[in-house]
């Protein structure tokens, strides 16, 4: 199983559309997907469909708490299907109280990584969606990645945060995941009709492309895909033929191409079709 996280610290950078329209896709190429809602906003438990997060039983927060306090539990319990051919951990209110209990964890870092190895077999990917914020859920979630992929939207500000997450990658790489990489970078929510948004594209390009992979796909902004959440459904089920949906779409194909890259990178074979 190849474990995304999907961070940014900043809100408001299409975070959780990527996350759970990535996953929706992935799950559209045949892959075995869940997708794992680490924010106590519980956005995309609420995209998914779930009107009231705070009234489930089984959420993230459960079973984290569980883990910490040595409790019996059964990973599978925590896990609900969508029927856009994917699985969700749900997320609730109740995480915010766990980041509390974290502090004072043993191996508090590697509390998610203890969740996500007793449902590896299961899965081919696990994206989790990570909170705005550099706080210990992140921390937790770029512990147990295999990578990290970074939406930013096609603003000034923007930029300036997105050196603030590289280093705190770089520390989490030294000091808890040394198999930690940097996935890539994604334009969410560009306008190409502005000059603002092609200004960023470049000096992104610029600034980091030697260094970090920048996806050729941008995805772009799109009154369908924001509506879509209101609806509890993806932009697939909602906007089939979308410019958004067709560039999650190609987003999804470039992931896949970048992962079998990797995998002949170290002297594996990538799968033929």
């Amino acid at each position: 199983m190849k474990t995304i996280a999907i961070s940014n610290q900043k809100g408001g950078v299409g975070k959780t559309t990527t996350a759970v329209s990535l996953s929706v896709a992935l799950a559209r190429q045949g892959k075995r997907v869940l997708l794992i809602d680490a924010d106590s906003q519980a956005d995309a438990t609420k995209y998914l469909g779930v009107e009231n997060p705070d009234e489930l039983q089984n959420t993230l927060s459960t079973a984290m708490h569980c883990i910490i306090n040595d409790l019996p539990y059964k990973a599978g319990a925590y896990i609900q299907s969508h029927p856009e051919g994917l699985d969700f951990v749900p997320s609730s209110i109740d995480l915010s109280s766990v980041e509390l209990e974290l502090v004072n964890a043993m191996s508090r870092e590697r509390i998610l990584k203890t969740f996500l190895d007793d449902i590896r077999r299961a899965y081919d990917y696990a994206l989790i969606d990570c909170p705005p914020s550099l706080g210990m859920m992140p921390i937790n979630a770029l512990s147990a990645a295999d990578s990290v992929l970074i939406p930013v939207q096609a603003q000034y500000f923007s930029m300036r945060g997105l050196l603030q997450l590289i280093r705190t990658i770089d520390k989490v790489q030294r000091r808890q995941n040394p198999h930690l990489k940097i996935e890539g970078i994604v334009l969410t929510l560009v306008d190409n009709r502005t000059n603002l948004s092609r200004d960023v594209s470049a000096m992104l390009r610029d600034a980091y492309g030697t260094n970090v992979h920048i996806f050729k796909t941008e995805i772009p902004m799109c009154v369908r895909a924001a509506e879509s959440p209101s609806f509890g459904k993806s932009i697939f089920d909602y906007d089939p033929r979308g410019k958004a949906t067709l560039a999650y779409e190609q987003l999804a194909g470039e992931v896949l191409t970048l992962g079998r890259k990797k995998e002949l990178g170290r002297g594996g074979f990538a799968p033929t079709r």
